[in-house]
């Protein structure tokens, strides 16, 4: 049947993060000794999905203090001088899913020749060439997928990079246990909405509005909608969407809103200015939304609550379109670079 795994990746993702939180536990010693704090920056890279992974969990880590920056693995290997200070403590963190991407695999060798600091990688594979080359290496099996377009190895990675920001902090990270209750009961309620929109023949452009910790997201959220449905996609900060993007508004639009509680008021705002111009609007946001979250847990933690759903969305799209998501359009599971 087209798209079997990637509806059985989707649906199982709230089992597969308390597998990977017992993981992280399992290395809570390894990690404490890393001694995060003693690090001048911290740098995230991956590719692809896990690039925009890197951009969210770099937020995640400046919102608790630390020089943080997510960039592509190629720029780490291509442009090293242009991407860490080669005389400061530097923390590499380095996320890959299937761990044999060409681009991360150099970028992680380029930077222990190069630069001063360690390297901490993170991938779903443990026998994987990545999954030797760090420091401290994390394996996360519950992220392993057969699918080409990432769902669950998107967010076991993203949610094991959210536990490492709070032990970072000297916070526990034993609430994020509760997420995996909330999100089964999100996939639950919300398939009817997923299958919907996901169906609608009308909707013909679909932007992804995330600012802050959740931009990452949004970009990885657009990325799924391209590669499982070819369809015209693209993320922005809520508030620069005005700024030009909003020329493109009509009422094939369907704008979808990853709403924050700090900001909750300005970002609405520029949903119903767009909702006024004829777009199709969809709000995510922990009360009072489309997809109501109604989480006890702090802002940051539940960021992973917004991507289940839209990729559920995205998988009903893309059967609906007659693809199949398992296997997007010219798309491979690993790219993999000859020299």
């Amino acid at each position: 049947m087209a798209g079997e795994h990637t509806y059985k990746e989707i649906m199982s993702q709230p089992e597969a993060w308390q597998s990977a939180l017992d993981d992280f536990r399992a290395r809570l010693a390894d990690l404490q000794s890393l001694e995060l704090e003693r690090y001048d920056d911290i740098l995230f890279t991956g590719c692809g999905s896990t690039y925009y992974l890197a951009l969210a969990a770099a937020a995640l880590f400046r919102d608790k203090g630390f020089n943080a920056q997510g960039l592509p693995a190629s720029e780490i290997w291509l442009y090293p001088r242009l991407s860490y200070r080669a005389n400061k403590e530097t923390l590499l963190i380095a996320v890959s899913r299937s761990g044999t991407t060409t681009e991360t695999i150099r970028a992680v060798e380029s930077f222990k020749t190069k630069a001063k600091g360690s390297v901490l990688t993170l991938t779903c594979y443990p026998k994987s060439e990545l999954a030797q080359l760090g420091h401290i290496n994390l394996v996360f099996p519950s992220g392993q997928e057969q699918s080409i377009a990432q769902t669950r190895a998107f967010t076991v990675l993203y949610l094991a990079t959210v536990a490492l920001a709070q032990v970072s902090s000297k916070q526990d990270f034993f609430s994020l246990s509760s997420l995996s209750e909330v999100g089964g009961r999100l996939l639950q309620a919300h398939t009817d909405l997923a299958k919907r929109v996901g169906a609608d023949a009308q909707l013909e452009r679909f932007y992804f509005l995330g600012s802050g910790a959740r931009y990452g997201l949004a970009c990885e959220l657009s990325l799924k909608m391209k590669e499982m449905t070819l369809s015209h996609s693209e993320p922005f900060h809520f508030l620069e969407f005005r700024h030009g993007p909003q020329s493109m508004v009509n009422e094939h639009t369907l704008m979808i809103g990853l709403v924050s509680e700090e900001n909750e008021a300005s970002e609405r705002a520029v949903l119903n200015e767009m909702k006024v111009r004829g777009a199709q609007v969809l709000v995510l946001a922990n009360h009072d939304a489309d997809i109501s979250f109604n989480s006890k847990t702090t802002a940051l933690l539940r960021n992973v609550l917004y991507l289940p759903v839209l990729q559920l969305m995205a998988f009903e799209r893309s059967l609906s379109k007659g693809l199949n998501p398992d296997k997007p359009h010219n798309l491979t599971a690993v790219v993999v670079l000859d020299s």
